[in-house]
């Protein structure tokens, strides 16, 4: 599938916030009362919330990079690039979720040419925990967050291949000519 980025609007953010997502609602569905507060999150330029589109347009998820992928109680020490997603609720299970994160770090790498992404991800996200574990990602801690509702949360990391960092006009390391 191809997919379009572009930063998330309101009306991106309004449809986003009224994603429901059945068996993990309680952490990952919005609070009603704090609408505002989390249209204002998702609006953030310094959030790098972006809205992406398939080919016909249609709204099918988003992605946010750096701080507002984080989640509190987590060790972000390291430099590494943090990834957040949101896949449309009526696409899960339809297949497209390994492309969709393809996708997703290729743009991350084009925007900002990270050395490393990070995920972090509910214990309870079993859907999400094995999508990044398929696309190379390790868990390298994990803590309870008592800010998001008293969840287990995993911080994966994946060190951006080493192929799509080289010039391919130059050997790759243990690689001759």
């Amino acid at each position: 599938m191809e997919y379009h980025f572009a930063p998330m609007t309101e009306p991106d953010a309004r449809a986003v916030l009224n994603w429901s997502y059945p068996g993990i609602d309680t952490l990952y569905n919005p609070d009603p009362d704090n609408l505002e507060e989390d249209m204002a999150a998702l609006l953030r330029p310094d959030y790098y919330y972006h809205a992406i589109r398939d080919g016909a347009g249609g709204l099918v998820g988003f992605c946010c990079f750096g701080e507002d992928a984080q989640v509190p109680g987590g060790d972000y020490g390291l430099p590494a690039l943090d990834v957040g997603l949101g896949l449309h609720p009526d696409l899960i299970g339809t297949g497209l979720s390994h492309g969709f994160l393809a996708a997703i770090l290729a743009f991350g790498e084009e925007k900002f040419a990270p050395e490393f992404f990070r995920a972090t991800v509910a214990v309870i996200n079993r859907r999400s925990l094995h999508l990044f574990e398929r696309a190379g990602f390790y868990i390298v801690q994990n803590f309870l967050s008592g800010e998001v509702r008293r969840h287990r949360f995993y911080v994966l990391l994946r060190a951006v291949a080493p192929e799509e960092r080289f010039d391919p006009d130059m050997p790759a390391p243990g690689r001759r000519r």
